[in-house]
């Protein structure tokens, strides 16, 4: 498991960035700012968080997967 603070850092990052790149790039990023709200929002829901399951598998920033944390 991840600690909530670093999943938030990651989607405001991702929400700035998107917003900075479809303002300077192209608009379709905003189609990828779109994506990180309905994550967090079925997240919220659900308590299913695709980052923190990718960022367990990878062991980064002290996050684990539930498996890893059984052991």
């Amino acid at each position: 498991m991840c600690n909530d603070n670093v999943i938030r850092r990651f989607a405001g990052v991702f929400i700035l960035l998107s917003v900075l790149l479809g303002f300077t790039v192209s608009p379709n990023f905003f189609y990828f700012t779109a994506f990180v709200g309905v994550n967090l929002l079925q997240s919220s829901f659900t308590n299913f968080c695709p980052l923190e399951k990718i960022l367990g598998y990878f062991g980064l920033f002290g996050c684990r997967t539930p498996a890893q944390t059984s052991r």
